[in-house]
């Protein structure tokens, strides 16, 4: 493994958004890129309407150079691992950019339906889910974490994975709802699979690049969290955070670790289960409320908690899942290897 073209791709991308965020949010304000705040939301956000959105152009782009160059390599050996990873996160995101462009400059406060969001991203997991599959990049099983034992799922294998992906892709655009917080806790998600990479090197020749698409990853959100954190000057909208849920997924079944989603991404689990519980409670209860709001960083937040401290709070347990999910495969021991 090349540590020093992992810390590369992580200064090079840092730089990048560095260098091309000024003019992303001066174009965002020469446009009116504003966000709207919900009327349903909490009551004191409302002072950030007006604030640029769509800003996850900001580290989408230098990411998306930085793949492209230092991952050539791999493709060039025929590993399409990092290229299948690119495309599925590009076209999360485009579907992002489409929902933030319908809000803007449409007026429509939730931009696409939830009908044609659902429809179109189950349309690209489902392209991404096969062509990983078709190359034999994901076998129809899945590796159990602590325990020497894949799962075997065979046909039932995209009955659970399509809707899994889904479900997080979905929620890391939830945990979007706070200054920084979405930025924040996907670096510790990141650094764990960069880890993993290093460790599972002499097992795979595909783990150098996808080491490099976590470590630029990384250096593209540091970046952004200068300009994203409280008081957030941008926001990344639907079009960062659906650009990162791809990232997100991507790097689970790169690593044919899809179950790994679980742990490193707990903090994506705990905001989309707090959504589904509000839903179902409010159904079965004919209008009563499990949570002030959800997702449950709202519950937080209406508890009188500040975004800083639930932002930090979320970060030290994203980190700790990010340590688990390394102890969980030091604990499968150099028996796993990469098909």
């Amino acid at each position: 493994m090349n540590i020093t073209k992992l810390l590369i791709a992580l200064v090079l991308t840092f730089a990048l958004t560095l260098l091309i965020a000024p003019w992303v949010l001066a174009a965002l304000r020469r446009r009116h890129a504003s966000q709207h705040i919900l009327e349903i939301g909490p009551k004191w956000h409302e002072t950030k309407a007006g604030t640029p959105t769509m800003g996850g152009i900001m580290f989408m782009i230098p990411m998306l150079v930085v793949w492209l160059t230092l991952g050539a390599a791999d493709m060039v050996r025929g590993d399409f691992r990092m290229l299948f990873a690119v495309v599925f996160a590009t076209l999360c995101g485009m579907i992002g950019m489409v929902d933030d462009s319908v809000k803007i400059f449409k007026a429509r406060n939730k931009g696409l339906s939830v009908r044609q969001k659902t429809l179109l991203l189950m349309i690209v997991i489902a392209l991404y889910l096969g062509a990983m599959y078709a190359m034999d990049y994901i076998q129809d099983s899945v590796f159990i974490p602590f325990v020497n034992y894949r799962l075997p799922l065979w046909i039932f294998y995209f009955v659970v994975m399509l809707p899994l992906s889904f479900f997080f892709v979905n929620s890391v655009n939830l945990t979007d709802g706070l200054d920084g917080l979405v930025t924040c806790v996907t670096v510790p998600y990141a650094l764990a699979f960069t880890v993993i990479a290093v460790l599972l090197h002499t097992q795979s020749a595909s783990c150098q690049g996808m080491a490099i698409f976590s470590s630029a990853v990384i250096g593209g959100l540091l970046a952004f969290l200068i300009y994203n954190f409280y008081p957030a000057k941008v926001f990344m909208g639907d079009t960062g955070s659906l650009f990162l849920g791809g990232c997100v997924v991507a790097l689970a079944f790169s690593f044919d670790m899809p179950f790994l989603l679980l742990i490193a991404g707990i903090v994506y689990l705990i905001e989309g289960v707090s959504v589904i519980l509000q839903v179902g409670y409010f159904k079965l209860t004919h209008g009563k409320r499990l949570f002030r709001m959800a997702p449950i960083h709202h519950h937080m937040e209406m508890g009188g908690k500040s975004e800083v401290r639930i932002v930090i709070t979320m970060t030290v347990i994203s980190l700790l899942g990010a340590i688990l999910s390394v102890a969980a495969v030091l604990f499968y021991g150099n028996g796993y290897i990469i098909l």
